[in-house]
């Protein structure tokens, strides 16, 4: 085990909305290191976004996040020889981790032609309480939900 707790590094916002979030959404999304490309796709889907609603994208997009985050989830728990899956409140800085993840994860899984296009499409369909990325938010709650019973385990 760990004698103390890490250090909590702070990010650096992004450079065209001064945002913090935006700069976390972005390492998530990058691979092997190409944050500038990363950042490109991510600005041009919220001028796809802003262009396909009418409205201001970065909103669209903080507003598809909320909708994506969950509020519980379930951990298992070793009781007796027998598994439990036991629901608990998410911390709010894994809400935001979960959130982020969700949501890149099922846009690479989209059927359009580039990830500007699938961002795009999930970051829509994130804020109208559609999309993969919704439906697993509300999985995860189901099965919480399901395994209410097992609340007295919490650890």
């Amino acid at each position: 085990m760990r004698k103390r707790k890490p250090k909590k590094r702070y990010l650096l916002p992004d450079p065209k909305f001064q945002d913090t979030l935006v700069t976390k959404f972005v390492n998530y999304s990058m691979i092997q290191g190409k944050k500038n490309l990363s950042y490109q796709i991510f600005y041009d889907a919220i001028d796809i976004v802003s262009e396909r609603t009418g409205e201001d994208g970065l909103d669209i997009w903080k507003k598809a996040l909320e909708n994506v985050m969950p509020a519980v989830e379930v951990k298992s728990r070793r009781v007796g020889g027998a598994t439990f899956q036991v629901p608990l409140e998410v911390r709010p800085d894994r809400k935001v981790n979960l959130g982020i993840k969700w949501m890149i994860d099922f846009a690479r899984k989209r059927n359009e032609k580039t990830m500007v296009d699938r961002l795009a499409g999930e970051i829509v369909a994130a804020s109208k309480g559609e999309g993969a990325a919704v439906k697993k938010k509300d999985d995860t709650h189901r099965m919480a939900e399901a395994n209410k019973a097992f609340s007295h385990f919490r650890f």
